[in-house]
């Protein structure tokens, strides 16, 4: 079961076990820079708006609704991250998609795990996910692009631009499996985990996810293995992503922010986050690593190069808080921090 709570997606397992339940945000951030340079984390600075889809299925063609989920609103070369946590730290396995190609792997899009390579992640190991697996520790922000100009990972690994945005499917663990688990380990601070997923309305509407800038990130071997997954019980979600002038004409809704811009940033001297568990991390992907970034697929159109000047970095304990509050002046939109 999936409900949409206060711009969260929240997926529960009740027929698993009571405290299979986590939910799922899309944390507005700055686009970082396109430079070769493998920089630290950005914050988040609040969740982008989500609407249920049959509120507007008399606006969407056919497609999207069968589909169903949510839609979200981006502007094109915006950029965001997936934060998850788990309020009782129940064990879910997390599979991202953008278009049809795993977002770890860089494979076609499947719903049963694979363990070799390991294309899903590990929820609360995991506590966000930024980008594209492209090497060891390293990401490729995901960054909004239009569909059908060959900017999008889709594009770029399948020659066709069917999907866009980002899909979701996530499993919980068997409940036998979690039993013996919480013998093993003390009682756990309460957290939360978010995810999400999305599809494509129609070209010049919908926009998909291209690679951005280069980003430290480590991703989490599964230390569980493919056994202790209950895949009977995998509950998947879309989310449209749909662009500024097009989220108005559907919902009527103005759009609700603005893209955070690294001067803003800059100046208000905030910081960038450094985060790493000993744990063992995925290696990146081929595949991925060969897909050209936003930048220069689409050459010199978003002006990425513009330099930024490095904050301070804050290294990240086990509370895994990036999230910081931005205000914003309601007559321009521009972040006020």
């Amino acid at each position: 079961m999936i409900t949409l709570e206060r711009n969260k997606l929240v997926f529960r397992f009740p027929e698993v076990h009571p405290d299979a339940t986590f939910s799922l945000g899309v944390q507005r951030t700055l686009r970082i820079p396109d430079d070769g340079l493998d920089h630290f984390l950005p914050p988040g600075f609040g969740l982008f708006a989500l609407r249920h889809l049959d509120d507007y299925a008399d606006k969407l063609p056919d497609t999207c609704r069968r589909r169903g989920g949510v839609l979200m609103p981006m502007y094109q070369a915006e950029a965001m991250w997936l934060s998850f946590s788990c309020r009782r730290r129940y064990p879910i396995a997390l599979k991202v998609a953008t278009g049809k190609v795993n977002a770890v792997t860089g494979t076609p899009w499947s719903e049963p795990l694979s363990a070799d390579p390991q294309d899903y992640l590990v929820i609360p190991a995991q506590p966000w996910l930024d980008g594209y697996c492209v090497g060891k520790g390293i990401i490729r922000q995901f960054v909004a692009a239009p569909m059908g100009k060959g900017i999008t990972v889709e594009e770029q690994i399948t020659g066709e631009s069917a999907w866009g945005g980002v899909q979701l499917i996530a499993l919980p663990m068997k409940a036998e499996t979690y039993a013996e688990l919480r013998e093993r380990r003390s009682e756990c601070r309460n957290d939360q985990l978010w995810a999400y997923s999305t599809l494509s309305r129609r070209r010049g509407a919908c926009l998909g996810l291209a690679a951005g800038g280069r980003m430290r990130q480590h991703l989490y071997r599964d230390e569980y293995g493919l056994s202790a997954w209950d895949q009977n019980h995998a509950s998947r979600c879309f989310i449209t992503i749909i662009d500024s002038a097009q989220w108005t004409a559907i919902t009527d809704e103005a759009m609700p922010t603005k893209p955070v811009r690294a001067r803003d940033y800059a100046d208000a001297g905030l910081p960038w986050f450094d985060y790493y568990a000993e744990a063992p991390t995925l290696n990146g992907s081929e595949a991925l690593g060969s897909v050209k970034s936003i930048e220069h697929a689409w050459r010199g159109a978003f002006g990425f190069d513009k330099p930024v000047r490095p904050g301070p970095v804050v290294k990240l304990g086990s509370r895994h808080v990036r999230e910081m509050k931005a205000q914003c002046d309601t007559s321009s939109g521009t972040p006020v921090f």
